[in-house]
């Protein structure tokens, strides 16, 4: 492949740092970008994913999909000059692990309210 076909791409961190630039293909899937993010995910974080179902990759304002392809997602380059396109990442745990979270923090609370409204 040319190598001017080529995307490059850098991911930013929560913290303002950024993982990359890596040259992907604009053929390549959201999935492909959040699995490489996963691998090359710093040590030192104090949160950090696990599995690319963790992560939220965010263009140009829009949450991509993982079905989408980088060519479909981003801003359509020719309007861009060649450079680095930089994506934010959220993390976001599973929603079943939250949820399960949060039934173990509601556990102890306990209504000990005597009010009487008159």
């Amino acid at each position: 492949m040319p190598e001017e076909d080529l995307v490059e791409l850098k991911f930013r961190l929560y913290d303002g740092s950024d993982i990359g630039p890596f040259s992907y293909s604009p053929a390549s899937t959201v999935e492909m970008l959040k699995e490489r993010i996963v691998t090359e995910w710093p040590k030192d974080k104090k949160i950090s994913p696990k599995g690319a179902n963790d992560i939220k990759l965010i263009n140009a304002g829009k949450i991509l999909e993982n079905n989408k392809t980088v060519g479909q997602c981003s801003v359509p380059f020719g309007e861009l000059p060649r450079g680095i396109i930089t994506m934010h990442v959220v993390v976001q745990p599973s929603v079943a692990k939250a949820k399960t979270e949060k039934k173990i923090d509601e556990a102890p609370r306990k209504t000990l309210c005597s009010c009487s409204i008159l």
